[in-house]
């Protein structure tokens, strides 16, 4: 019984998520499901983004967190649309919740929707949000072992991100056994590796990002 009842709510979701992407594509706003866990810098990491985008592309963002609106304040002070969602416990986004967002956002004037999901490397990986892309971050303070621990989540992705680079000569971080685990289990996965701190990596990350949007 459980495992119809978890179907169903996937099944919901898949038509809502797609009746999402229908949306964005009518819009031409190409969408980014940032996912990571909780610290990895998926906030810094779209505000570096919006930084090197300024004047390029027009950005809207959609906070996703299970509670408060810090996240959102900080994306809105560079001058971009937020909406934020707050899920009151759940540990992910659903896609009925991004569609109550996208009416809210003004989709004519954004060519570059991020929507930064609740910091979980388990439940995201379950549900669409009628995303174009997924991108996972992963943070050198993590540990290299998050790919066996999550291969869900790092099968799914389209782009992993390894973020906080700066304190590789601080920490145990294997970078060649991480990314060769990575193209193990993604062949197709593309990596870039930033520092948010630094602004390292950034440029190239923006480059592959605007080359897919056109």
């Amino acid at each position: 019984m459980e495992i119809k009842v978890l179907e169903n709510i996937l099944g919901a979701n898949e038509q809502i998520a797609r009746k999402n992407r229908e949306l964005l594509d009518k819009n031409k706003v190409f969408c980014i499901n940032m996912m990571a866990s909780p610290g990895a810098g998926k906030t810094s990491f779209v505000l570096q983004t919006i930084k090197a985008l300024k004047g390029k592309l027009k950005i809207g963002v959609i906070e996703g967190d299970i509670s408060s609106s810090i996240d959102a304040e900080t994306v809105a002070k560079e001058g971009v649309p937020v909406v934020q969602i707050n899920t009151g416990g759940e540990c992910h986004l659903e896609a009925i919740q991004v569609q109550t967002a996208l009416n809210s956002l003004p989709l004519a004037d954004i060519d570059l929707l991020f929507i930064e999901n609740v910091g979980n490397l388990v439940c995201p990986a379950e549900f669409n949000l009628g995303e174009h892309i997924k991108v996972i971050i992963a943070s050198v303070p993590e540990g290299d072992d998050k790919p066996y621990k999550y291969p869900l989540m790092f099968n799914i992705m389209n782009v992993l991100v390894l973020n906080k680079t700066d304190l590789l000569p601080y920490v145990k971080f294997n970078v060649d056994n991480f990314v060769k685990t990575i193209k193990n289990i993604n062949a197709g996965a593309e990596i870039f590796k930033v520092s948010c701190t630094t602004g390292d990596g950034i440029s190239e990350w923006t480059k592959w990002l605007k080359s897919r949007i056109k």
